[in-house]
């Protein structure tokens, strides 16, 4: 066989491998089908005893273990290292590859992983994971067999860490773009879109396990005002304060959503209405107390504000869109300002009283204009054109 075939041959694998990852890239955006596809790929052709996948944490700057494998994998999801730290720590700070034949001669090896994972750690190969001159990940194979690791072996084992890079980083734009298309851009909170949908998943939630779920509508009385004297910048600043607010004073399992102009929206899931009544009025108390704009120097209350609480009764039968519509009728209805009605019922009893004592005052009027057309009528006056 000629030198040439034989070269041929033995990058048949590598281009396969290739072929395998590529296809992975561009038939789905699903970042875990395709890390996993090209760490599989990396554990097939380099064999290493043990593999793993550490990812760098954009906001605490540390990393953790995205993918392990192995007994230990497990123990392994707890676990931090930070920039710096280890090997693996040392090539994320740096962005550069590392090839310790023994890491027990190198000052950088992290012993305290080993002894988490009762793991005996000889050698490591370690590739960082980097796009547009930061680093995403890091890649380490742990006791390969390195006596015929050599510069062909690093430039497809670097190779393949770009693959990765580059599914990291095409899963980060999507996700980014998905979020912009269910958040409010001026609040930073979920827009109307995502209301719908978040109720529709919450409705199914809790009619199949049984769980209460209460809906909290607020609604800043004469914020046009706000506008017509300051500006509208000043107000998109102020709803961004109010969104904020809102959304530090709630759970993690809790959502808000700017419904729309001054109106929010909060879901409460797994939460009765007397509960759900206990966090409105907190809410409305803190907000009334707060000040907002400070940095603007302008020291703004909120001014008024409107809260209603509801708890869906019949889960099943609940029609988030005609909710919704409903909660607009009594936000266009009630005269009420700053008060937290207990139930749809108690809201809707306010709004008949007020019309009955309407009609009362009518009715009064009528009978006091027919009481002097009679009088007049019956006055000897009457008549003479006096």
């Amino acid at each position: 066989m000629s030198e040439s075939a034989a070269t041929e041959r033995r990058h048949i694998p590598e281009l396969a491998i290739f072929h395998d990852v590529a296809k992975a890239l561009t038939s789905t955006l699903n970042l875990d089908s395709v890390l996993q596809t090209i760490m599989e790929k990396m554990a097939e052709y380099f064999r290493p005893d043990t593999w793993s996948l550490l990812m760098v944490d954009d906001v605490t700057e540390e990393l953790y273990f995205a993918i392990a494998v192995g007994d230990a994998s497990d123990s392994l999801k707890s676990v931090r290292l930070k920039m710096g730290e280890g090997i693996a720590g040392w090539v994320a700070k740096h962005g550069e590859q590392l090839i310790v034949p023994d890491v027990y001669t190198d000052p950088r090896f992290a012993k305290r992983i080993d002894d988490m994972t009762k793991w005996k750690t000889r050698s490591m190969i370690c590739v960082p994971l980097r796009a547009k001159h930061r680093t995403l990940g890091v890649i380490q194979l742990i006791n390969c067999v390195l006596d015929n690791f050599g510069d062909r072996e690093l430039f497809f084992l670097t190779a393949l860490c770009d693959y990765a890079a580059i599914a990291i980083e095409n899963a980060k734009a999507v996700e980014r773009i998905q979020e912009l298309t269910i958040t409010d851009d001026c609040t930073g909170l979920y827009n109307a879109r995502h209301l719908y949908k978040t109720l529709e998943a919450e409705v199914y939630r809790s009619a199949r396990f049984g769980h209460e779920f209460s809906v909290i509508f607020i609604d800043l009385d004469h914020f046009k005002t706000v506008n017509d004297t300051h500006g509208h910048l000043v107000g998109s600043k102020l709803l961004a304060e109010i969104g904020y607010f809102i959304k530090s004073h709630l759970r993690l399992i809790d959502f808000a959503f700017r419904y729309g102009g001054d109106e929010f929206v909060i879901l409460l899931p797994q939460t009765s209405k007397d509960a759900a009544l206990i966090v409105a009025k907190r809410l409305l108390e803190s907000m009334r107390e707060s000040r907002y704009l400070l940095d603007e120097k302008l020291n703004l209350p909120v001014g008024r504000v409107h809260v209603t609480v509801q708890t869906p009764n019949e889960p099943k039968n609940f029609d988030p869109a005609q909710f919704l519509a409903t909660m607009q009728r009594i936000w266009a209805d009630q005269e009420a300002r700053g008060h937290v009605p207990r139930s749809r019922e108690e809201i809707d009893a306010e709004i008949s009283q007020t019309r009955d004592e309407a009609e009362q005052e009518m009715q009064a009027v009528e009978r006091l204009h027919d009481e002097c057309q009679a009088a007049r009528r019956q006055s000897p006056d009457h008549g003479n054109g006096l």
